[in-house]
């Protein structure tokens, strides 16, 4: 596309004009809804925390990938740590921290979507669904969001938003 230009900001409060622009939403867009910073924290979830494994797994630009983990580390869901068994120049791992870890119920929600969603075929209508085995009892399971009182599934139909 010729003489096309998208200028972006990474502070998506300056494009969300309107009641809801300093919303818990945003503020969390603020800090992981830029391309690169969810599969990050995907990575992360599933073992990969060295600098260099990242940039291999994930295929990112190297300045980007430090772009991302400085920001995840400084909003708190990352730690960098020197990998005591790493070569003889500085190595560093990133670990999840609580904060991070608490993000694992999203980025399930988000993989599940995609297998139904978007499938890796189009005549794929199913999509290519992952398979979760829940430790403790052994059993297969599938993310799904339930009120803490109840115990009810939560959807858009049955929620309203409460001052």
């Amino acid at each position: 596309m010729t003489g096309y230009h998208r200028s972006v900001t990474d502070n998506i409060e300056a494009q969300t004009p309107g009641r809801h622009t300093a919303d818990s939403v945003t503020r969390t867009l603020n800090l992981v809804g830029e391309r690169w910073t969810m599969l990050i924290l995907r990575e992360a979830f599933f073992g990969v925390h060295r600098y260099g494994q990242l940039a291999q797994s994930l295929g990112i630009p190297r300045p980007t990938l430090s772009n991302r983990l400085g920001k995840l580390v400084d909003g708190g869901l990352l730690t960098r740590e020197r990998y005591a068994g790493g070569p003889i120049r500085n190595d560093y791992e990133y670990r999840l921290t609580q904060a991070g870890l608490d993000l694992f119920p999203a980025i399930m929600i988000l993989m599940q979507w995609g297998d139904t969603y978007l499938p890796d075929h189009p005549a794929d209508t199913q999509g290519k669904s992952l398979t979760w085995t829940h430790e403790v009892c052994g059993s297969r399971t599938h993310p799904t969001l339930t009120c803490d009182q109840c115990g009810e599934p939560v959807t858009a139909r049955n929620v309203r938003l409460s001052d």
